[in-house]
């Protein structure tokens, strides 16, 4: 039997740092950013807790121009997209990131 692997993330949040776009050496365009959400959850004693969590974003293409304009702190919006990992080196040592890579916006 065939399985397939499935990477899709659904977020729904505030926009918690300004944008910060960045030009590459090919031309293309990305902003990279900080998104803000949150759940709500019961303690040992049964209380309602909530509990912050701040993802990171890239955003290429014609997002890039959206979120120059509409992207100020505070702007809920709804994101699709995939959670991608890169590595790089620093001061010799190999560090990993992951961030969700926007496919769609849903400014709320």
């Amino acid at each position: 039997m065939m399985t397939n692997d499935l990477n899709h993330v659904n977020l729904i949040g505030k926009v918690s740092s300004l944008p910060k776009i960045m030009e590459l050496e090919n031309g293309k365009r990305i902003a990279k950013f900080t998104l803000s959400t949150k759940e709500q959850y019961l303690d040992a004693d049964g209380k309602t807790k909530t509990r912050r969590n701040w993802h990171m974003l890239s955003a290429w293409g014609r997002w890039v121009k959206v979120l120059e304009e509409l992207g100020q702190v505070g702007s809920e919006l709804a994101i699709e997209g995939k959670l991608v990992t890169r590595f790089y080196q620093t001061n010799g040592q190999r560090k990993m990131v992951s961030e969700v890579e926007v496919n769609d916006i849903v400014i709320m």
